[in-house]
Formats: structure tokens, C-alpha cells, sequence
């Protein structure tokens, strides 16, 4: 694997070799050390021109603990805010012999264009409304741990039914998820009111339906995502408690879920609009377990791209 710049990328036996490595760099956390010598003398650069808590964090956290170098650059304390562009940027900062580059930004392709002007390995940390396939992979293996509990030899998500549920048009975590899921052998349910539905959705390998109700009875994992209010410059909803009440996963929703069913959520959440604080905070909510479990997700992809084929990465040491 040269890049990681969407879950197209990744074939059935690459995200398996991910997940599984996942779960191995998951124990580090229990660790009153955390610390592996794998990635030792590789540098790593966190290239973020929006604004990030967990997936910045979990990057920082997941290289850091594979001892390696890591750099981070965002665009309010770099020389973009004095209008650099995001080529001389790049050049700048690989120029430098960085091996990795993880890179958020604000417009749909940043990353590919990235990946052409250097030689350094680049991370898809999230394109604009494109794709954030580190989010689809931590998504992924918080499901599969929780279908695991009932079938401990689950190998994939043939028979399991997914629906993602909210403002589609402006995510870029619902696209990877879709390719990610399909290629799992899931059955994807894109949910969402007319005006929130993507261009083009007819043709993604997933059923679409505006009518939540009519879905969630027959969902064994539901993920709720975020309005983003801030992308929106127009009425796609008339209020925000109609939203709710035709979109939310409020407490009565919550009682029709299929019993076991995973309730998950990428963040930051809007309790109250997408989410109740019921629904959040349910017993069989995953939504602190895939914050948990994206520093082990994106361990595992930095050792994929920069530990090489024959690197042991000492885990179980």
C-alpha cells in the first residue's frame, strides 16, 4: 500500500490485514507504557487545514506511540495564512525528508493532488465532502468487535444491515463507509430527507431511503451523522425540531431498534438534534469505542504504509 487516499483503495484481505493489526495495536493502550520501537527514525507530518480534535489527536497519539517523529502543522500557524499555496506547502514541508504526510483539507482531492508532487506517503485525513477513510476503518473495526461478542468467528458483514443516517450531502465519512462496507459484504441503507441526499446517490453500491422509520427496525448497526450547519448556506430542513422529528434517533426511536443493534456516531454530535442525550449515552451505544478505537485504526495504517513487509512491529514484545 503506497497511499491511503480513499477506501477504494483497500481490497477485502487489506482491510482484514488492517483490522487484525488493529486489534493487536489495540492492547498497547493498556500498557502503563505505550510505546512500540516500530516506526523508529520515521517522521511523520499532520497537515491540517481545518479544525480537528479527535482525528489530529488520534494521528499524534498513534505515531507517538510507534516512536516516531511527529510534526504538526496547521494552517493558522503556517505560512498559508499568508497565502502560500497548497503545492508550495507540500513541496515545503517534504522537502524536508518527512516520510509520511497526513493531510485534512478543505477541498475534495487535496490529498491526491498531494501524493502526485511527492515522494512521502499520504494520508487521507479528510477531503472536503469527499472521503475520510481512517474514519470508515475505525468505524469498522468498532462493528466488527461488537458482532464479534455474538459470533466470534465473524470474518466479514455478509448478512449485517447498516444504515447511515443524516446530512449526507455534506459528509465525507459517509462516502468511505459506503465503499468500505460494501466491500465488507454489508447491506448499506443511505437515510436522509430529499434535500440531503447526494448527487448521484442512485449510482453508490447502497439502498436509499427517506423514511428512517421504515428502515430501523431491520438495522443491526445504526450511525447517525452530524448536520454540518456550517457547510449549509441554504433551508434544506424548515427547523431543526422538524429535523429531529423526522431524522433524529430520539428515545422513541430508540426503543424500535432491533435488540443488539450498535448505535454509532463519527462526532462531534449535536445532542438534541441528530442524537438524544438517551440515544448517545445508550448501553449499546459504540460511540466512545470508535473514539477509542481510532488511535489503534491509524496505528495500524502507519505501520501498514512505513513499517515495511518484513518489519516486526513488536507488539506482542
Amino acid at each position: 500500500m503506497r497511499h491511503l487516499l480513499s477506501a477504494a483503495d483497500l481490497d477485502l484481505k487489506a482491510i482484514s490485514s488492517i483490522l487484525d493489526l488493529s486489534e493487536e495495536m489495540s492492547t498497547v493502550q493498556d500498557r502503563p507504557v505505550k510505546k512500540l520501537p516500530a516506526l523508529r527514525g520515521r517522521t511523520v507530518v499532520n497537515l491540517f487545514f481545518e479544525d480537528s480534535t479527535r482525528t489530529r489527536s488520534s494521528f499524534e497519539i498513534a505515531g507517538k506511540w510507534l516512536s516516531a517523529d511527529v510534526i504538526n502543522v496547521s494552517a493558522k500557524g503556517s505560512s498559508v495564512s499568508k497565502g502560500e499555496s497548497l503545492r508550495d506547502t507540500v513541496l515545503t514541508v517534504a522537502a524536508m525528508g518527512v516520510d509520511a504526510l497526513v493531510i485534512r483539507h478543505m477541498t475534495s482531492g487535496a490529498p491526491w493532488q498531494a501524493s502526485q508532487w511527492i515522494d512521502a506517503q499520504v494520508i487521507n485525513a479528510g477531503d472536503g465532502t469527499h472521503e475520510h477513510p481512517t474514519q470508515a476503518l475505525l468505524d469498522a473495526f468498532t462493528l466488527r468487535r461488537h458482532f464479534r461478542r455474538t459470533d466470534p468467528a465473524l470474518s466479514d458483514f455478509s448478512g449485517k444491515t447498516v444504515a447511515i443516517v443524516g446530512d449526507l450531502t455534506h459528509s465525507r465519512v459517509v462516502r468511505s463507509n459506503v465503499l468500505l462496507l460494501q466491500t465488507l459484504g454489508a447491506r448499506v441503507i443511505l437515510v436522509a430527507p430529499p434535500t440531503l441526499l447526494p448527487s448521484g446517490v442512485e449510482s453508490w453500491p447502497a439502498e436509499v431511503s427517506t423514511d428512517f422509520d421504515a428502515v430501523i427496525g431491520s438495522a443491526d448497526a445504526v450511525m447517525m451523522l452530524r448536520v454540518q450547519r456550517e457547510r449549509m448556506s441554504g433551508g434544506y430542513f424548515p427547523t431543526a425540531r422538524e429535523y429531529t422529528v423526522g431524522y433524529g434517533l430520539t428515545r422513541a426511536r430508540l426503543g424500535r431498534l432491533r435488540e443488539g443493534a450498535a448505535i454509532c456516531h463519527p462526532g462531534p454530535m449535536n445532542r438534541g438534534l441528530e442524537i438524544s442525550a438517551d440515544a448517545a449515552d445508550a448501553a449499546n451505544s459504540l460511540i466512545l469505542n470508535q473514539v477509542a478505537a481510532g488511535v489503534a485504526v491509524r496505528m495500524s495504517v502507519l505501520y501498514h504504509l512505513l513499517g515495511g513487509a518484513d518489519d516486526n512491529p513488536g507488539v506482542t514484545s
